[in-house]
Parts: C-alpha cells; sequence; structure tokens
C-alpha cells in the first residue's frame, strides 16, 4: 500500500543487474519481449531516450485488437497515469518498483479493476526472465 494518493505500487526483488532492467524498458526489441502480458503482445515497440525524442508503443490482443500504450511524450487528451520506476542495487539483483499515479480516484478505481496487479505483476515477471538472460 502506498503513502501517496491515488498511486498503485509493484515491487520485485529481480535477479539481475540494473543496467539489465533499464535495457528491457528502453531498447524496442526487448520490450517487445515483455512488455505486455501473454497472450498479449506488443509487435511495436519504438523508442529514441533523448530530448525531444520518440516514443511509441502498441499492444495487440489476442483477438487482434491493437492498444496504444503511449507515443510521442505527449500527454493524452485525457492523461490517466504516470509510472515512475526504480531499478535499485540489492544483495547481487535489483529491486524493480513501479509506482503509478492516478490524476483521480476513479481513475485508480478503474486501474486497479482492470487488473493492475495481476497484469503488471505478470509483466514484471517476464521482465524478470529477460534481464536475467541477457
Amino acid at each position: 500500500m502506498s503513502d501517496v494518493q491515488n498511486e498503485l505500487v509493484l515491487t520485485r526483488l529481480i535477479d539481475a543487474p540494473p543496467e539489465n532492467l533499464f535495457r528491457c524498458w528502453t531498447e524496442p526489441q526487448l520490450i517487445k519481449q515483455w512488455f505486455a502480458p501473454r497472450p498479449y503482445t506488443t509487435p511495436i515497440a519504438e523508442v529514441e531516450l533523448r530530448v525531444g525524442g520518440h516514443n511509441l508503443v502498441i499492444m495487440k490482443s489476442p483477438e487482434g485488437q491493437e492498444i496504444p500504450y503511449s507515443g510521442d511524450w505527449i500527454p493524452s487528451g485525457k492523461p490517466f497515469m504516470t509510472a515512475i520506476l526504480t531499478f535499485e542495487p540489492e544483495d547481487g539483483k535489483t529491486r524493480y518498483t513501479a509506482r503509478v499515479r492516478h490524476w483521480s480516484k476513479e481513475d485508480y478505481d478503474a486501474h486497479e479493476k482492470m487488473g493492475f496487479h495481476q497484469g503488471w505483476g505478470q509483466c514484471a515477471d517476464q521482465l524478470a526472465e529477460l534481464a536475467k538472460s541477457l
């Protein structure tokens, strides 16, 4: 449970160095391998990690529906959340923490009801598996 209002938090101790987790979050070919909870996929991942850079991540449902996650670092018409990710060394592993802050209680409740803990948890497991293999 978070002390910050409207914040959902997921944390894992991952058996990989912080730089591997950073790579998994920033390299398109790695993002495609873990970002969506299976059986969803991530067919499109573009990242230009620099000031003024470009970003586009699209997930795809098993039925073929495309779900844009983000694009070009530009806020959407309706802000939903802000994610804060940390990768902290801990006993030769990495403490991965995702803090997801919502603009309203309604958005927080909707994200929790959509299955935040299950979905982000499954993705964190996929992330851990990939980061360990690098």
